[in-house]
């Protein structure tokens, strides 16, 4: 019942207020860090950036960024720049570990940063991610930005004209070339990729691991056990998913793809992306 009340009061809640709340409740948990829980080790780094785009699991990634043993081995508070309403590219504040950051290369590249920085970038098969965008916004996503305008739309279509409709959408919005522009960077950028389906998938731990010490934060084994099982996807479900209640936190399954794509859709998809799939490692259609 109670989530059932958070996810209605989410839906309904206008834009305005809701960047508001997140930005309250930020500053509230940043300062219960800092009163309650010590800094044991601190990563060598001023901030740290988690670059994206939408559909790689960054919610579960700013939860995971935003827990008191990342905060404990690395001295660096959450900083979450809608809810700061902030705007590329004004700089960020010192000491903090900035998720998620939905940009392309150049423009992370103009950002204004300390010496000592480190980012990350982290993509998935941009064919799961139309699929995930699809439910996402149809069912779950707060409704922010567009999110309403494309929501009627979908609801509209049948799930293959949404299909169809989403793919043409993140094409117009530059999703693709986003994605496109971390991949054909160049190696001597030392900003490593991280693959959705392994920061998820059966070498979670030393996936996410790698990419802590990547930012100067080392947790002990045993804690960085610990840490992943809070946030594991079955926990972070809020419910059962029907229509009445939609998780937003869907399958998270790789290669879902498969069960959605018929001729037509992988037609347009290829339109519209050119030889990503490839570009990015990931198994063309069998």
């Amino acid at each position: 019942m109670i989530s059932r009340a958070v996810m209605y009061t989410k839906q309904h809640t206008p834009n305005s207020l809701r960047v508001a709340a997140r930005r309250t409740q930020l500053e509230a948990h940043n300062a219960r860090l800092r009163l309650t829980v010590p800094v044991v080790a601190r990563s060598e780094y001023d901030n740290v950036y988690h670059c994206a785009v939408r559909k790689t699991a960054s919610q579960w990634m700013k939860a995971l960024f935003g827990d008191p043993t990342v905060y404990r081995y690395s001295g660096l508070l959450p900083y979450d720049p809608r809810a700061y309403r902030w705007r590329h590219p004004q700089p960020f504040p010192p000491g903090r570990i900035v998720s998620s950051l939905f940009i392309s290369r150049r423009r992370f590249r103009d950002l204004p940063k300390p010496e000592r920085h480190r980012a990350f970038f982290v993509l998935r098969d941009p064919r799961d991610m139309v699929v995930s965008s699809y439910f996402s916004t149809r069912n779950s996503h707060a409704p922010m930005g567009d999110i309403p305008q494309v929501r009627k739309v979908l609801r509209e279509k049948s799930f293959k004209d949404g299909l169809l409709y989403l793919i043409d959408h993140h094409a117009e919005r530059g999703t693709f070339r986003a994605l496109r522009s971390w991949v054909v960077a160049a190696e001597s950028d030392a900003i490593p990729l991280f693959r959705y389906e392994d920061l998820t998938g059966d070498q979670q731990r030393d996936e996410i691991d790698r990419m802590m010490r990547h930012c100067g934060i080392v947790i002990p084994p045993a804690e960085l056990t610990d840490l992943l099982a809070r946030y594991s996807f079955s926990r972070m479900r809020k419910g059962p998913e029907d229509e009445t209640m939609p998780s937003h936190y869907r399958k998270g399954k790789s290669g879902d793809w498969q069960s959605h794509f018929d001729d037509d859709i992988h037609e347009a998809f290829a339109a519209a992306t050119g030889d990503l799939v490839e570009l990015l490692g990931y198994p063309a259609r069998t």
